[in-house]
């Protein structure tokens, strides 16, 4: 039989190819059962071959299954086929089951040249979504790029290969066998890159190069090989968006610097707070090019190209074994000379970066920082501000935690290095603004998403349950911060509410030569249930009394109110 006549599982039926990577090959196929299309992905030999691999890649399939959301490529189910080669040999094949989305992977709408800002914003704000929704889940992709990412037709960004990134990096030792499997070292974390813990910050450094490369049509890091690239992550500063082309504003460079600090605690925390400073940066002043080259600085150090050549050198005076010797007598004593040289260097730098910088920077009349006023009245901070000899432009902002009146936040933010005069711009505090919960039960999952929108709330984590009196994606339930809530109740503006919807199926249990017909006629017309029960009668085998149940039409998920054919015997 060939591959693409193959069904897995019995229920899932392999079709033409649609794409191949460096961990699998994509089939389009078509769930039997449901009778929906679905895409299938089938694990490279190489990878199946790994027993330790397969579990913790069934493991996170699993954890994947559990997330449900408009921006997530939605993951329906995995397992595991036996191959049989020419030799008659047998190989495992894992396999996923996904949602199947028509449209273009965003690394082919890169390649197609420069992407208007307005689409490079919101593919960044689309990929956001999906992360925030899935560190709440507590999953962190880890391998975030343009190739893991699809545009829909209809322009919805929806990212995909959740967990299977963790399965491949627990089962890789080396960076340079993780790249090899994963395919592309240009979207590493620094701590993934050196083989450190990593967690949400990482997603939210690779969303960083994704943004960085949508901005001006390649990632901030390009070298020979993956390791060359890796090391880039870990020791160089990235060139300033607005340096690379004149199509960035100049206004995003502050922000995606800090989206690709070495340093995980200067990055954007969080997926929320890279979209909510994603959302205002564009409408803010374009900082100046003294104050840019100022946070590069304070992000990535004094020199850190030299340090990298430095480093650089020290690796291939210990570890290039292509070097030979062109002169007589042991080359041992050279080596360990240069390398006490450079590690005298390396201090050298170490404690100019610790010492002389500091003091600099103390004794120059031209170099101030911006002063912590966060929960100050305005008054105050404005006097504050003036007593440094800096500007002070007021701003006003909802905020659900900071009293009406008091100060949320700068920009810059405190601790800048900025010079005397320059303008500060304060956000005080407007008080919590509510906004009125609409209708939402019995609405379609879209309706309920419009409702939402259109009261100023916005759509949470979407759950799917099983309702056997409900088509799919009807709502069912709603709540916000894990109370429930209904039309006509007052939440904060922008708050994220999550909803419960109904799947369209009830699960059916294999009645099979456990229950007599009589009994399966009663539970499945039951209101669990709601299915339409149809009984055959078989003479070609001896009637039981009472009569059992022989072979029904389906087990599992169904559609609701579908007709199920019990079959028994009657000879």
């Amino acid at each position: 039989m060939s591959v693409q006549s193959r069904v897995l599982s019995g229920r899932y039926r392999v079709d033409d190819l649609i794409g191949r990577g460096g961990m699998a090959s994509v089939y389009r196929g078509e769930d039997l059962t449901l009778g929906r299309a679905v895409a299938i992905k089938l694990l490279e030999p190489d990878l199946a071959a790994d027993g330790a691999f397969r579990t913790r890649f069934r493991l996170e399939a699993q954890s994947a299954s559990r997330m449900s959301h408009p921006a997530i490529v939605r993951v329906f189910d995995a397992g595991e086929e036996t191959r049989t080669d020419a030799a008659g040999r047998a190989h495992p094949e894992p396999y996923i089951v996904m949602e199947l989305v028509t449209g273009r992977l965003l690394k082919d709408i890169i390649a197609e040249g420069p992407v208007p800002l307005d689409d490079a914003l919101r593919y960044t704000d689309g990929i956001l979504e999906a992360l925030e929704y899935s560190h709440r889940a507590g999953v962190v992709h880890r391998d975030i790029k343009p190739g893991n990412v699809m545009v829909t037709d209809a322009g919805q960004v929806k990212v995909m290969d959740f967990g299977i990134a963790r399965a491949v990096s627990d089962s890789s030792s080396t960076v340079a066998e993780t790249t090899n499997i994963i395919g592309t070292a240009s979207y590493f974390s620094p701590e993934m890159a050196k083989g450190d813990p990593v967690d949400a910050r990482a997603d939210i450094y690779s969303a960083g190069i994704v943004l960085y490369e949508l901005l001006t049509g390649r990632p901030p890091f390009r070298g020979e090989n993956p390791i060359a690239v890796a090391y880039q992550h870990v020791s160089e500063a990235p060139v300033p968006p607005s340096e690379v082309t004149d199509a960035a504003p100049r206004s995003l460079d502050a922000l995606v610097l800090r989206a690709l600090a070495k340093d995980p605690f200067q990055r954007p925390q969080t997926a929320v707070a890279f979209r909510d400073a994603l959302a205002s940066a564009t409408g803010r002043k374009a900082p100046s090019k003294r104050r840019v080259e100022s946070l590069s600085n304070e992000l990535y150090g004094p020199d850190p190209r030299q340090a990298a050549e430095t480093a650089r050198s020290l690796r291939q005076l210990t570890s290039d074994d292509t070097m030979r010797r062109t002169q007589a007598g042991p080359p041992v004593a050279w080596v360990w000379a240069g390398i006490a040289m450079l590690a005298v260097l390396l201090l050298s730098v170490f404690i100019w970066v610790n010492t002389i910088r500091p003091d600099t920077e103390a004794i120059s009349p031209n170099v101030l920082k911006v002063p912590d006023i966060v929960t100050m009245t305005w008054d105050r901070a404005e006097e504050v501000l003036a007593d440094e000899e800096l500007q002070a432009q007021r701003a006003t902002e909802a905020s659900a935690e900071i009293p009406e009146g008091a100060v949320i936040r700068t920009d810059p933010l405190a601790g800048t290095t900025v010079a005397p005069g320059d303008l500060i711009t304060v956000y005080v505090s407007s008080g919590v603004e509510t906004s009125t919960v609409p209708t939402l039960e019995n609405l379609t999952l879209q309706e309920a998403t419009t409702a939402l929108e259109d009261a100023g709330l916005r759509l949470g984590s979407v759950t799917r349950r099983n309702d056997p009196k409900l088509s799919a994606d009807i709502v069912i339930s709603a709540t916000a911060g894990g109370s429930s809530v209904t039309d006509g109740s007052e939440l904060p503006e922008d708050t994220a509410v999550d909803v419960v919807i109904s799947s369209g199926t009830v699960t059916v249990e294999d009645f099979a030569l456990n229950y007599s017909v009589d009994k399966a006629v009663e539970i499945l017309e039951s209101e669990d249930y709601g299915l339409t029960p149809v009984v055959v009668e078989d003479p070609s085998c001896p009637a039981t009394d009472p009569r059992m149940v022989k072979v029904q039409s389906a087990i599992g998920e169904v559609p609701v109110r579908s007709e199920i054919t019990l079959t028994t015997c009657s000879g």
